[in-house]
């Protein structure tokens, strides 16, 4: 029988009512348990003498009980108990609080590793309530794990011990032995044995690497499955390739990046094998757009129906000017559908949508209502792609058989990165800004010189320029960073109280959102105050500055793309970070903005920094939950993406491959296929 399929309550210790604790860690079966790992660990193996410990810091020390235990109540009624332990630098008091039976714990002349937090003082050195181990039991690496309340970590540890007694002496290895060889990886009893009880910090790390690899080589090869499978046949292929007629249509030339995206994307389209399935990355102003029309205007001429969804109703309308501008002339119908678009319209434009009297769409959610129906939807592309959750996409690709996909994202991802997160998808960079682009200066300062800027933006507002002014919370809380109402309040108090000002956070109703943005766009408010609302928005070309309170609570993506909201149109344009961060690492965050404006090293640098979280919210890329492996780790990405290629030259069909398949079958189970089409 599987370890998988033994309900947890067959452990020794855990009988229903644990059991039900377990479950809400997710650990139902004894096999969920043996993957149950650690968060951390606490390390025993570095000891430090007594007196060499610095105030606050968190040692181990090996000490002598050096005196009986003093005990009695604190003025709170708390059961209070305290001795001293020796080494040989000098001494500490230890103490314990609401531990009566301590005494008998920790016998007096006997020597102990103590691990806890030391305090100085003028009355010595003290540690309150820390773990400890006796000298027999020697001073190890000890594994803590996620808790839930009831469950304290040493039943986990006792659970999970039992876990492991259970697994056979040679456990049934996924990766072959050739592979574990040729890519110095060990086996998997050493992996699970060590990623919960390490022997020492080499063993745990020989651990760790074996089991990121062989997660991250399942999420990969079941991705590469993914893709191969939507690949099967191109149902709308495209005879005929209008890019070049397309170009002609603009008042300015492509860029190169430009061109090669496009014939990458046409090449798809024109496959019998295959359909176009890509995301296209590019920074903020480098022409994604463009692409995203060429494309639907060689869909049109080719007979079928263009979908362009975006995240707010005020970029769609922005984009539909923008088009209809490009396409007048052309004979390409198009029509904007958004939530705000009168009832009878939207009658209209659905009922010529499924007759085919529409040739290109462009649409918030409304495209996505079972409403919205089409005639032959050959082409989707969906904007800001980390705005949309999976399941909107999917349902807007039902509402045509297997049309072609392009999904953009000004957000840059590591390549690395994007090939795992989006490893259903081929993936194109536009590399190349197109020609006028105005060059960002970019400023750190810290808030004594918050006035001097505020001067600044006055003196571009009255030059007729426009500014934002972005915070990281909306309202007041408890700690001192700057609100965005209350800010705006401040500014229009003092600062600017002859400026119209307006203020966009999260917490505004979507029609408020828009108005306000609407009014900042045409100019009628010269000043907008706002959270990172704005980090999908439309373009203010006369909008030159870009300042950002509490500059290091914000990804260095995120900075990026806010600042991308300016050095839109002619005028010269500025970027201010404020920060009174004393932390080292945040100041070199916030240089490298200052120093470069290549996005992609900047996603590089914040995948190091902060690891993949500021590259996608809550999980709605629609991968499986990973329990050990971290995409920010790009050593063992490029391995396990190596060890992948090797499987995929020689056939994961292969028998020998058949724990790999089993795996990957497994991790894929927890999601709704549906999800990733």
């Amino acid at each position: 029988m599987s370890i998988y399929n033994i309900p947890i309550e067959k452990l020794y210790g855990v009988g229903a009512k644990r059991a039900r604790l377990f479950e809400k860690l997710g650990v139902r079966s004894v096999g969920e348990l043996i993957t149950f790992y650690p968060r951390t660990y606490d390390d025993w193996t570095e000891v430090s003498e007594i007196l060499d410990a610095s105030d606050g810091e968190t040692v181990c020390v090996r000490a002598k009980i050096s005196a009986p235990f003093h005990s009695g109540y604190t003025r709170t009624s708390k059961f209070i108990a305290k001795t001293v332990a020796y080494d040989e630098s000098g001494g500490m008091e230890l103490v314990f609080f609401n531990n009566r039976y301590i005494s008998s714990m920790l016998k007096y002349g006997e020597t102990y590793y103590f691990r806890g937090k030391i305090n100085r003082d003028l009355d010595g050195i003290r540690m309150v309530s820390p773990s400890f181990s006796s000298e027999a039991e020697g001073a190890g690496i000890a594994p803590v794990y996620s808790l839930t309340a009831g469950l304290n970590n040493n039943a986990v540890v006792k659970a999970v011990k039992q876990a492991l007694k259970m697994l056979p002496e040679k456990v049934n290895d996924p990766i072959p032995p050739e592979i574990l060889e040729k890519y110095n990886l060990c086996g998997l009893k050493f992996a699970l044995d060590n990623i919960h009880f390490p022997k020492d910090k080499a063993s745990l790390e020989t651990a760790r690497k074996r089991l990121v690899v062989e997660e991250l080589l399942a999420l990969d090869l079941g991705l590469r499955g993914l893709k191969a499978h939507k690949r099967a046949e191109n149902k709308n292929i495209i005879r005929t390739d209008y890019s070049d007629s397309f170009a002609k249509l603009l008042p300015y030339r492509l860029t190169g990046a430009q061109k090669r995206v496009i014939a990458d994307c046409v090449e798809d389209m024109r496959s019998p094998e295959r359909s176009l399935n890509r995301l296209v990355q590019g920074d903020v102003g480098s022409g994604k757009t463009v692409v995203a029309a060429s494309l639907c205007y060689t869909v049109t001429n080719n007979g079928m129906q263009s979908a362009f969804m975006v995240p707010t109703e005020i970029l769609a309308e922005q984009h539909y000017n923008s088009l209809s501008e490009i396409f007048k002339d052309t004979g390409v119908r198009i029509a904007l559908l958004t939530g705000s678009v009168k009832q009878s319209e939207k009658d209209r434009i659905r009922e010529e949508l499924a007759e085919g009297e529409i040739d290109l769409v462009i649409g918030t959610h409304a495209l996505i209502t079972d409403a919205t129906q089409f005639k032959r939807l050959g082409l989707v592309v969906t904007d800001e792609q980390h705005r949309f959750g999976v399941s909107q996409r999917s349902k807007l690709l039902s509402k045509g058989e297997s049309p072609h996909l392009l999904v953009m994202s000004a957000t840059p991802i590591p390549r690395t990165l994007g090939l795992i997160i989006f490893g259903d998808l081929d993936i194109s960079v536009i590399d190349e800004l197109p020609p006028g682009r105005q060059v960002i200066d970019t400023l750190l300062i810290n808030s004594s010189k918050r006035d001097r800027a505020l001067g600044f933006i006055r003196n571009q507002v009255s030059e007729g320029r426009q500014a934002y002014i972005v915070c990281p919370l909306v309202e007041e809380g408890e700690t001192d960073l700057a609100s965005a109402e209350e800010y705006a309040a401040e500014l229009m108090l003092n600062h600017f109280s002859d400026i119209p000002i307006g203020i966009l956070h999260g917490k505004l109703k979507p029609s408020e959102k828009e108005s306000v943005m609407l009014d900042f766009a045409e100019n009628r408010v010269k000043i907008l105050v706002a959270t990172t609302v704005i980090e999908v928005g439309v373009d203010v070309p006369n909008a030159t500055i870009m300042m950002i309170e509490n500059a290091e609570r914000f990804g260095l993506s995120q900075l990026h793309q806010l600042r991308g909201r300016v050095g839109r149109g002619k005028y010269k344009s500025y970027c201010i970070l404020v920060s009174d961060s004393s932390a080292q690492t945040s100041y070199e965050r916030l240089k490298i903005m200052c120093a470069t404006r290549d996005g992609f090293k900047i996603a590089d640098a914040d995948l190091k920094l902060r690891g993949p979280g500021d590259f996608f919210g809550s999980r709605q890329h629609g991968l499986p939950q990973l329990k050990i492996s971290s995409l920010a780790d790009t050593k063992n990405l490029e391995l396990s993406r190596e060890i992948a290629d090797h499987i995929s030259a020689d056939g994961l069909y292969n028998d020998r491959y058949r724990g790999i398949k089993s795996e990957i079958n497994r991790i894929f189970s927890s999601i709704d296929d549906s999800t990733l089409n």
